[in-house]
């Protein structure tokens, strides 16, 4: 009986094997087939893999992740739709159609909110500040921004205070540089600059990292690095980076140092801003920096509001700002210079272009309201796309802007670096004068060599820097070379 019942034990555990390699057989296969069912109905985009979605494609894609959106959107006649990982909540749909961006940021703007997955993965940086706010609340901090940022008032200080920098601190360092004839990183410069400015300009604090020697300035690394860590978590599933959140792991370690680094440079900055203005009293009412004005109207309204909590709103008001108008402008200028540089000719040529066609399409249109959709527009693809700009998309061609002498602006949602619609960013005016200001600075003065085998290309983070800098040597440009340009 103990031998029937053991044959009987053995043919069942076999069976059983059976059966489960039948099934592991048969879910491997389904797994194939699904893979190659994704392949042949692709069309154009990147390919949606079962169970990993586009992260195979983004992952292998990594060293030119820009590159891959806009062969993938180019393919796919402007628009595709992704998912990620299963359970990692991430689907949606990526474009580059005008016409679509319009529809999000300005025709049916109430239906497309920054949302809880956005503001969760920027909250530790910028907390409840305007980029990483919706509804009521960013309607009343715009309110209060636009007031003071619009104002006469502002506009000749930030006038001011720009050229007072650009000859007071960047002419010097640029002319140490000529003389030494030592490569440089002109990005760094740049980004010393704009945060000076912006600090001097907007927050009414010179936090001096243009000066001469270039001193080291804890605070603005860390910017780079909290900025930079906080996109992993749009890269990795919230299964993965939140658990590493928790137990302090990884790159989330790192962007808690640098956060803290960043609020506690900026709550003291705050702190001492309302202790001098409080001290001082209507002497300071003069001041015309963004930060003061706002203190001082902010804090009649409050009366003697908790302070942690009216350090909280300034602080966030003050993050916000930094990272409006640092990175932008700066990384703005390089990519300018660059530019210049690769095409000389263009600083001496008389410009007297036309316009490019406006061509303008409607692929879809999205009335998604639940938190699970998503949709991203990409604003590097977009200045890459022949049906926005025609065959000669990616030839540098200045002329795109400029009709008999004069510049001419184009249409907001075919060139969306400042954003449109009811968001368009605030600090255009200042951006575009401090831009203008700095490049005519520099060359009128200076002439610009990249470094022959430096390698340019953007790094993957909030905005678009180069990934190892702008190395130069710049050389003090003649008198009979400014003659010929003028």
């Amino acid at each position: 009986m103990s031998n029937e019942n053991s044959v009987m034990s053995l043919v069942d555990r076999i069976s059983a094997h059976l059966c489960l390699q039948d099934v592991s057989i048969a879910l491997l296969g389904l797994f194939l087939f699904s893979c190659l069912r994704a392949k042949l109905t692709n069309k154009g985009g990147p390919v949606q893999w079962p169970v990993f979605g586009v992260t195979p494609e983004f992952f292998l894609e990594a060293h030119d992740v820009y590159g891959w959106v806009t062969r993938c959107l180019t393919n796919s006649r402007g628009t595709f739709p992704y998912q990620g990982v299963w359970f990692s909540g991430s689907y949606g749909a990526m474009t580059s159609v005008p016409a679509n961006i319009e529809y999000m940021l300005k025709t049916n703007f109430k239906n497309f909110p920054k949302g809880e997955f956005y503001k969760e993965r920027f909250r530790d940086l910028l907390e409840e500040g305007i980029f990483n706010a919706d509804d009521e609340s960013w309607k009343e901090q715009r309110r209060i921004i636009i007031t003071e940022m619009h104002s006469t008032r502002f506009v000749d200080h930030s006038f001011h205070t720009t050229r007072e920098l650009i000859q007071r601190k960047l002419l010097k360092v640029m002319e140490s540089f000529s003389k030494s004839q030592e490569a440089f990183d002109l990005q760094e410069i740049l980004l010393r600059l704009t945060f000076d400015n912006i600090c001097i300009a907007g927050l009414g604090d010179d936090p001096g990292t243009l000066d001469v020697d270039l001193p080291h300035v804890p605070f603005a690394k860390a910017f780079e690095e909290a900025a930079e860590s906080t996109m992993f978590r749009f890269m990795i599933p919230p299964f993965l980076w939140k658990p590493m959140k928790f137990f302090d792991l990884g790159y989330e370690k790192g962007l808690r140092k640098a956060v803290e680094t960043v609020h506690g440079f900026i709550d003291k900055m705050v702190v001492d801003r309302i202790k001098m203005l409080k001290e001082e009293g209507t002497l300071e009412r003069n001041k015309s920096d963004v930060l003061s004005r706002l203190i001082l109207i902010e804090s009649h309204k409050r009366g003697n509001e908790n302070d942690r909590f009216t350090v909280k709103f300034f602080r966030e008001f003050c993050t916000s700002f930094i990272l409006a108008g640092r990175d932008t402008s700066s990384v703005g200028l390089s990519w300018f210079f660059w530019l210049i540089t690769k095409h000389p000719e263009t600083l001496s040529t008389n410009t007297n272009g036309n316009e490019t066609s406006n061509r303008r399409r409607r692929v879809s249109r999205w009335d998604f309201r639940g938190e699970r959709f998503r949709v991203y527009f990409s604003i590097y693809a977009m200045a890459r796309m022949e049906s926005i700009w025609g065959e000669d998309c990616e030839v540098f061609k200045p002329e795109r802007w400029i009709q008999g002498g004069q510049y001419v602006s184009d249409d907001q949602f075919k060139y969306v670096v400042f954003n449109g619609g009811p968001r368009i960013c605030l600090g255009k005016t200042f951006a575009y004068l401090q831009m203008k200001m700095v490049a005519a600075s520099i060359l009128s003065n200076y002439s610009i060599k990249v470094d022959q085998d430096h390698v340019v290309v953007p790094r993957v983070t909030t905005t678009l820097y180069m990934k190892h800098g702008l190395k130069v040597r710049i050389m003090k440009r003649s008198l009979e070379e400014k003659k010929q340009d003028s």
